[in-house]
């Protein structure tokens, strides 16, 4: 008799449980593993930090997003490979990790394309859908376009020509076709170097000029051992934050779309702030008594002339004359509607 009224009050607890299961759900916690370059209280982690409070909130706390900040997990060809082998599920990379994974989205770094923002923001638009296509293909989805930010020469010696560029030892970030082909254009025999080794070269004399956003060279601290900044940049350097499509399907329907939209909703915000932080290190830099060059107006063509000879090499290796076509017919008729400098 016992042994029947247990097993009654075992079988009602059971029926009780189910029924609570049926009508609140038994929470499944979807964890997301992030790496980053961006060091703990820079803006890009204050921005990533908000993202994953909004997503938690959104999604009853089910997706969250564990942030692995200060390179802790590697550069960013290691971050890809732990991505690859499932260790990781997430990151936020510059153009040369994109660019391992989806050569075409190298054509946003190509050299002297941009001349504004405004110019950026109109091509990356254009270009979201489709890209984000062409990564899932390749097993990530797109959360949003981020940005290194305009690039800039930097050296121990004012260039005003590309007489001077050629004259000066020049790093090159190790394995990137983009720098490799716009320094050929250039006439420069740069350098290659992996980023850690830089500032380090820099103080032995190694190499005598660098090429970074203004907040990189800030944050990075090359400012302190260069004493010039070239004002026309050689290119706005491309960044986006990308999920493992495995660990994304594995996610409800309805939070993947919340990732969608969140994530690029996020890093519009990123851009917009990263944007203010590379002009506040400009000004950083001129107190701390980096003088900012102009280049003639007579010397200047050579480099935009060098840029464009630099972008026709990368066809066929990165991206298609197709696609190069339609970012420069897009940018000429952008520039024609808002009246700004061909």
């Amino acid at each position: 008799m016992k042994e029947r009224i247990l097993l009654r009050k075992s079988l009602f607890l059971l029926l009780v449980f189910m029924f609570m299961g049926v009508q609140f759900g038994f929470s499944k916690k979807y964890t997301i593993k992030f790496a980053t370059l961006a060091p703990e209280g820079s803006t890009w982690m204050k921005v990533m930090d908000e993202l994953n409070s909004a997503v938690q909130e959104a999604t009853n706390g089910e997706v969250v997003f564990k942030i692995y900040p200060g390179s802790i997990q590697g550069d960013e060809k290691d971050v890809l490979r732990k991505i690859r082998l499932g260790q990781l599920h997430s990151a936020g990379f510059t153009g040369v990790a994109l660019g391992e994974i989806l050569p075409e989205a190298r054509i946003l770094d190509s050299p002297m394309l941009f001349k504004t923002h405004e110019e950026v923001d109109h091509i990356t638009s254009l270009l979201y859908e489709d890209f984000s296509r062409r990564f899932e293909e390749e097993g990530y989805v797109l959360l949003g376009w981020t940005e290194v930010g305009f690039v800039y020469v930097f050296g121990n010696d004012p260039i005003l020509s590309m007489e001077d560029l050629k004259g000066t030892k020049m790093w090159m970030w190790e394995g990137d076709p983009v720098a490799e082909a716009t320094f050929n254009a250039l006439g420069v025999s740069p350098i290659p170097l992996s980023i850690t080794d830089v500032l380090t070269s820099l103080q032995t004399n190694l190499i005598e000029a660098v090429y970074a956003s203004p907040l990189a060279c800030v944050t990075l601290q090359w400012y302190t051992r260069v004493k010039y900044m070239m004002d026309y940049p050689l290119a706005d350097a491309a960044g986006a934050v990308l999920v493992s499509k495995k660990m994304f399907d594995k996610i409800p329907v309805e939070y993947q779309t919340i990732l969608r939209d969140m994530g690029r909703e996020y890093m519009k915000k990123l851009v917009d702030l990263s944007r203010q932080d590379n002009a506040e290190s400009i000004e950083l830099m001129k107190k701390n008594g980096i003088k900012v060059v102009e280049i003639p107006e007579q010397n200047l063509s050579k480099f935009v002339n060098a840029g464009v000879n630099a972008q026709q090499e990368m066809v066929g290796k990165l991206y298609s004359q197709e696609l190069l076509d339609k970012v420069k017919a897009a940018l000429a008729e952008f520039r024609k509607n808002s009246n700004s400098p061909e």
